[in-house]
C-alpha cells in the first residue's frame, strides 16, 4: 500500500507551506527572501551608481524627480523543511501502528515541500544500523522530481530500541545551517520529557510544529483485570490489577498529559495538534495542519 494515493497527491499539490520568518537559505527556490536580486516581487528602490543594470532603471520616477533610481527586489529562495520523525519502539504500537500513520504524514509534508521547490530533510531517531541507507537518502531532498525516491527511502524505514526525544531535537536544532519550519512526528510520551527539545528548536528559530500520534489503545483502552504491562523500549515488566471503574480515571490521565503539552506548547508559539492513528489522514492534513497554519 502507497504512502499517499493518488487522490490526496493531487490535493497536496496545491498547498504551499506556510513560514512566519522569510526564507535565509542561500539556494534559489520560490519563498520571499531578504536578499535583493531578480524577482516580479518589488521591493526598494536606491539611487543609481555608474554600472547597474540599466534594465532596472525606474524611468518613471526619472521623470518625476530627474534623478535616477534602480528598481529593487526580493529574490526567492527556499524554506527549509526539517521533520523529526519518532522511530522509537513505543512507536510500533497500535493498530494502526503508530509509526505507519506518522510516515504518511512525513511524506505529505515533505511532498508539499518538494512541490513548492523547498528543501526537505527527514531525520528519524533514534539510530537503525539496518536502514542507514534509506535515512541517508532523507537528509536532503530537493525537487518534485525527487519525490518517488523520497517516497521509498521512507518506506524503507525501521523502527524499534529506546529514543532520546530531547537529544535528538537539539542535535537537530544545532546542525541546521538555516532555520525554517520543523515538523515533530512522535508520540511525546518519553520519559524524560519533551521541554528541553521543543526548547532547541525555538530557541533556534524555527517555527515548529508539534504533531502528537496516540493509538486509539492508549486514547480509549478496552482492556481490564489482572495485567502485565511491558515497557515498549526498556522491556520492564509490571504485573496490575486494572479495575474496569479505573478506565475513566485513566482516560482523564491521558487529557491532563495532552493539555500540559498543549499548553507548553502554546506558550512558545508551537503549532500543536493531537491526532490518533486510526484518524483519517485526509481529515488531519487538509483540515486540522491547515487551521494550525503549517500550510494553505
Amino acid at each position: 500500500m502507497p504512502l499517499l494515493n493518488p487522490e490526496l497527491l493531487r490535493r497536496l499539490e496545491q498547498l504551499q507551506l506556510l513560514a512566519r520568518r522569510r526564507a535565509r537559505s542561500n539556494l534559489r527556490g520560490e519563498r520571499r527572501s531578504r536578499a535583493r536580486g531578480l524577482s516580479v516581487e518589488f521591493a526598494d528602490h536606491r539611487a543609481y551608481v555608474p554600472g547597474d543594470d540599466l534594465r532596472y532603471l525606474d524611468w518613471n520616477l526619472f521623470g518625476r524627480l530627474d534623478r535616477l533610481f534602480l528598481k529593487l527586489y526580493e529574490e526567492e529562495r527556499e524554506l527549509p523543511v526539517r521533520v523529526f520523525l519518532d522511530a522509537s519502539e513505543s512507536m510500533t504500537f497500535g493498530d494502526p501502528v503508530k509509526f505507519d500513520f506518522a510516515r504518511r504524514v512525513a511524506a505529505a509534508v515533505g511532498y508539499v515541500a518538494l512541490c513548492g521547490f523547498d528543501r526537505v530533510s527527514v531525520l528519524p531517531f533514534p539510530e537503525h544500523a539496518e536502514d542507514q541507507a534509506a535515512r541517508r537518502g532523507l537528509r536532503t531532498v530537493r525537487g518534485r522530481r525527487s519525490a518517488l525516491a523520497f517516497f521509498q527511502h521512507l518506506e524503507a524505514l525501521t523502527a524499534g530500541g529506546p529514543g532520546d526525544f530531547n537529544a535528538a531535537l537539539r542535535r537537530g536544532a544545532l546542525e541546521a545551517r538555516q532555520v525554517g519550519v520543523a515538523v515533530v512526528l512522535s508520540d511525546f510520551l518519553d520519559p524524560a520529557g519533551y521541554e528541553v527539545g521543543l526548547n532547541a528548536l525555538v530557541g533556534r528559530g524555527f517555527q515548529v510544529h508539534a504533531v502528537q500520534i496516540l493509538a486509539p489503545e492508549e486514547l480509549t483502552p478496552t482492556a481490564y483485570g489482572d495485567l502485565r504491562l511491558v515497557d515498549a523500549e526498556t522491556g520492564a515488566q509490571q504485573e496490575v490489577t486494572f479495575a474496569r471503574y479505573r478506565l475513566a480515571a485513566y482516560q482523564q490521565t491521558v487529557r491532563n498529559y495532552v493539555q500540559r503539552l498543549r499548553e507548553f506548547c502554546a506558550g512558545r508559539g508551537v503549532h500543536f495538534v493531537l491526532a490518533s492513528s486510526a484518524d483519517s489522514l485526509d481529515e488531519l492534513l487538509l483540515k486540522q495542519l491547515r487551521a494550525a497554519a503549517l500550510w494553505s
